[in-house]
């Protein structure tokens, strides 16, 4: 009868090992569910950069268009006319946003030759790339051309952490294994 008592209910150790079984499972989901996020935040990443670099080269190869054959001969009115192609606000060396994209890797002679543009939420819809969001929030996106050999570099200034530290540039997150 003493027998009986003894081996009524759930003993300490079986909880104990209950307990910790469950805290090992949870664990193994919630870094997985962390790992997911954090793919998840760079493959849109990614996307939105790639969407706005295809329409940025489609702009950037119109002005260089405009440059005629020749550039290094263009016209002030040539100039001008590419320059016009070019989506965003340029940023001069007095703007505010100067410090933060020389501190994300864009060089101060980009900057001060106007081939760097802070694009706007309403210039990414006059691109036709809606659902992105440009702003201090989420990070500006930054356009840096080159329309002498028509090409567009991608930047946001939020960029994306990963494991070897923070990328804010298309190029570099290109190469980051998902």
């Amino acid at each position: 009868m003493s027998r009986l008592k003894n081996n009524n209910g759930i003993t300490l150790m079986t909880l104990v090992i209950t307990i910790i079984v469950l805290l090992i499972i949870v664990s193994i989901t919630v870094n997985y569910g962390k790992d997911s996020i954090n793919k998840a935040q760079i493959q849109n990443m990614q996307t939105n950069m790639l969407l706005i670099e295809a329409k940025a080269k489609k702009y950037v190869e119109n002005a260089n268009f405009q440059l005629g054959v020749k550039p290094d001969e263009a016209t002030e009115e040539m100039k001008e006319k590419s320059s016009n192609e070019l989506k965003g606000k340029k940023i001069t060396e007095n703007d505010e946003i100067v410090s933060t994209l020389t501190s994300i890797g864009i060089s101060s002679e980009e900057i001060k030759n106007g081939n760097t543009y802070q694009v706007s939420n309403e210039d990414l819809e006059q691109m036709g790339i809606k659902g992105v969001v440009s702003n201090d929030e989420e990070g500006w996106y930054i356009i840096v051309y080159d329309v002498i050999n028509a090409n567009a570099k991608i930047y946001n200034t939020n960029g994306i952490k990963t494991d070897d530290g923070q990328k804010y540039c298309l190029d570099d997150i290109r190469n980051i294994n998902i």
